[in-house]
């Protein structure tokens, strides 16, 4: 029985993070982590920073969907995001999403 219930508990638990981790998959499928990573500013800014500098922001999604595809300059600092023309707009809106919902 504890086996059961401890399997039970692991899976829960993996089925749980299982979204973080595929959307970790995608923004390293796309080269994001090159320039960003989850806690730590890179050459672009932490991905907990973004989160929390656009918490309040109802179109921050959009707007930050908008960015990885065509890029932007002058949020964070002189060094300018390159445009993303590989990423599909449903991507960028997917990696958006994720991004904000990073604690």
């Amino acid at each position: 029985m504890k086996r059961l219930l401890s399997s039970a508990i692991l899976g829960l638990g993996i089925g749980l993070a299982a979204p973080a981790f595929a959307d970790l998959a995608l923004a390293t499928s796309k080269n994001c982590m090159s320039c960003h990573a989850v806690e730590r500013k890179v050459l672009g800014p932490s991905f907990k920073d973004v989160a929390a500098k656009y918490k309040d922001d109802k179109g921050a999604a959009d707007k930050l969907a908008s960015k990885i595809v065509k890029g932007g300059s002058g949020v964070w600092g002189p060094v300018p995001m390159p445009a993303n023309n590989q990423v599909s707009e449903a991507d960028a809106k997917k990696l958006a999403t994720w991004v904000l919902s990073t604690k």
